[in-house]
């Protein structure tokens, strides 16, 4: 099976640079106090926090999906860009090898940001995945963009 790409894009009002350092450089501590519900924590299991390093989200409980393992494949604080892959988990990953995302975060005329998320889904061999596979998993990145930029929004002091 070939793999699947998706390409996300999400503006926001907020500067570019809070963006990044909220969504990408502190989420091992934000995430899991904005969405107590669905991550219970971020842990650093392996590496420094920079390229190479494992990252091991554990899930609150309730969700299917108990823990996840990434591996952060590229920081680029300049350019604001961020490379991982998920490499380890259970739910979807039954029927993935990896999946990969690249985000990028750019500034925007109005002084806002847009992201721009590519997800590649690397299925295992045999398997068949289908778009509506994957909506689930799609839909809480999308709500992950929207909760950080509202509290930004609400806390304009925040990673200024």
């Amino acid at each position: 099976m070939a793999d699947l790409t998706f390409t996300e894009e999400f503006t926001s009002t907020v500067q570019a640079g809070r963006l990044f350092k909220a969504l990408i450089l502190d989420a091992p501590n934000l995430i899991p106090k904005l969405l107590p519900q669905a991550i219970k924590n971020i842990q650093l299991v392996e590496g420094n926090g920079g390229p190479g390093s494992i990252q091991q989200i554990t899930i609150a409980e309730g969700d299917k999906t108990k823990h996840l393992k990434h591996r952060i494949d590229a920081i680029d604080e300049k350019n604001l860009s961020y490379s991982y892959s998920v490499i380890e988990g259970d739910g979807l990953l039954e029927k993935v090898d990896s999946i990969s995302h690249e985000v990028k975060v750019e500034g925007s005329e109005n002084g806002g940001s847009k992201a721009k998320t590519v997800s590649k889904y690397h299925p295992k061999a045999g398997v068949v995945i289908k778009e509506e596979d994957l909506k689930a998993a799609r839909e809480e990145g999308s709500a992950l963009l929207k909760v950080v930029d509202a509290y930004l929004v609400a806390n304009p002091e925040a990673y200024a």
